[in-house]
């Protein structure tokens, strides 16, 4: 039978929405469990966990053995995103209501508090000679995207900010859990400090590129294809890694234009055709372009570092179709 990344990548991830669905036992207090459970039977692609599961069987362990890290760094993101979605006034979430939207905004609170220990939770009973270890790594992620959180608040603030200082945000804010998630499912899997460093370097550097991809489909892609509506950065007035990497490059009329958008924090959805226009004519879309695709030749050369295998096959499937957007 021909051997079919596709499934080998829905098979754990269906292992991850059993495990999410019956992991809290608890009933009451009502409004810290009831919206718990909410948020954990929300989908989504379950990328992070299905990486702590290939990133243990890529280096030799047994996947199931990383199964309950794996929920674990699940949990957590999903924690982040609830605290995230109270400071950026979400109203929905996956095309569900937010749970501060359908609660309010102290259980979303207590929620998000309480998904992070039962991060911790699932974490534990991971049985593994290091999994002291693998608590500090977890641990420190934790720290660092908080810390990515609050550089992207900050720079709401910002008049000035530099593509660099982007860059080094979204490694905190998005890449980072991606690095933990690939580094934790290696821990579980060997010692060998060479392939933990590829892991390590590989969930970063698709990390990045997912971000950077996202500022630049939010311009260019079809809005159907897309499933929302394109410009909504500019709208928003967000400093992406395009609004600024084409205020650095841009002079005279363009710039002024351009740094409209940090003025006024945001601009009419009738002008976005003409800002498409100037990231063009700056160099802006095709620098993105280069670092997306620089940061997945990096991340395939680090998989090449890893024995062949199903687990590394399916890890660049993933890679690929998180290049193309069709995951």
């Amino acid at each position: 039978m021909t051997f079919s990344p596709e499934q080998h990548y829905r098979q754990y991830r269906s292992q991850i929405e059993r495990y999410l669905q019956s992991f809290i036992s608890e009933s009451k207090p009502h409004t810290l469990y009831g919206p718990s459970e909410y948020v954990l039977k929300g989908g989504g692609k379950r990328i992070r966990p299905v990486l702590v599961q290939l990133a243990c069987e890529a280096v030799g362990g047994e996947a199931r053995e990383a199964l309950h890290a794996a929920a674990g760094v699940e949990i957590l993101h999903n924690f982040t995103l609830v605290h995230d979605d109270i400071m950026d006034h979400s109203p929905t979430r996956r095309g569900r209501p937010t749970v501060h939207t359908k609660w309010d905004h102290n259980v979303a609170i207590l929620t998000g508090d309480a998904l992070l220990a039962l991060a911790y939770r699932a974490l534990l009973k991971t049985r593994s000679p290091r999994i002291q270890e693998i608590s500090r790594l977890f641990t420190e992620g934790v720290v660092i995207v908080c810390e990515g959180q609050a550089f992207d608040k900050e720079f709401e603030e910002r008049r000035r900010v530099h593509v660099n200082d982007y860059l080094m945000m979204i490694e905190r804010k998005t890449a980072r859990m991606l690095a933990v998630a690939a580094e934790i499912g290696g821990l579980i899997g060997t010692s060998d400090t060479g392939r933990l460093d590829a892991l390590r370097s590989f969930g970063t550097s698709i990390g990045r590129a997912f971000q950077v991809q996202d500022d630049l489909l939010d311009i260019v892609a079809d809005e159907e294809e897309l499933g929302k509506r394109t410009g909504s950065d500019l709208v928003e007035g967000k400093k992406t890694f395009l609004l600024l990497e084409a205020l650095r490059l841009a002079k005279g009329k363009d710039k002024a234009i351009l740094q409209k958008v940090v003025n006024n924090g945001g601009v009419p959805r009738s002008r976005i055709a003409e800002y498409r226009r100037i990231y063009e004519a700056t160099g802006a879309i095709a620098s993105a372009e280069r670092h997306v695709a620089q940061d997945l030749a990096t991340a395939r050369a680090d998989l090449e570092r890893l024995p062949a295998s199903n687990a590394r096959t399916t890890l660049l499937w993933l890679t690929d179709m998180l290049a193309r957007r069709t995951f």
